[in-house]
């Protein structure tokens, strides 16, 4: 196991600042979009082993509709938006204009409406990365799905775990003031990405 993972506490506290500051941007957009107040929490840094991030959302077993997006440049990594089911539906019907409730599927509107705010949010949080940093970096196309937790996150995850058996994760929980949307945002650096970000943030 490499070093990178054994970051000071002024880098932890470093990391949850720019975390701050890109869901603060992620929820101001999101407001927009849905127009309703957005709360977030602050976000969370943790150093944890790969299997553990499931239960992060409520365990393997909860199903979700999770956006994914990989993250390019010279600090790579994963993205994801993840939901309960229920409140996915909620924000579909926010987006497309309907009544809570009308949504019992996701169809083909609906999955691009969501994918586009999940590229929205990660876009808003990218952007305050890369204002600290001064490191480009540039979120893929996003990808849905809905599935138990488990299933997801294993597979988003295959590849970081074959190259190590603990991650980074930045998390951002958002809440609509009328609790109709909720989810968690993930920012996880590739292996030899968090140095890179440490190094580039000038934190000792």
């Amino acid at each position: 196991m490499t070093d990178e993972f054994d970051l000071t506490p002024n880098q932890l506290d470093a990391m949850r600042e720019i975390g701050n500051v890109g869901a603060g941007n992620s929820a101001t957009a999101l407001s927009q979009i849905v127009n309703k107040k957005i709360d977030m929490n602050v976000p969370k840094v943790s150093i944890i082993p790969i299997e553990e991030v499931p239960e992060l959302v409520g365990g393997p077993d909860t199903l979700i509709v999770a956006v994914f997006l990989r993250v390019y440049g010279k600090a790579p990594g994963s993205i994801l938006f993840l939901m309960p089911k229920k409140n996915a539906f909620f924000l579909a019907d926010d987006l497309m204009g309907r009544p809570h409730g009308t949504t019992q599927e996701l169809d083909e509107m609906s999955i691009s409406a969501i994918k586009e705010v999940g590229n929205i949010l990660s876009g808003s949080y990218l952007g305050a990365f890369s204002h600290f940093t001064n490191i480009a970096m540039l979120p893929s196309i996003p990808s849905l799905a809905m599935d138990m937790a488990g299933a997801i996150l294993n597979i988003v995850l295959l590849q970081l775990g074959q190259m190590g058996d603990r991650a980074m994760v930045i998390e951002t929980k958002f809440i609509a003031e009328d609790d109709s949307i909720n989810g968690h945002f993930f920012l996880v650096p590739d292996p030899g990405s968090l140095g890179t970000i440490v190094k580039a943030v000038g934190v000792e």
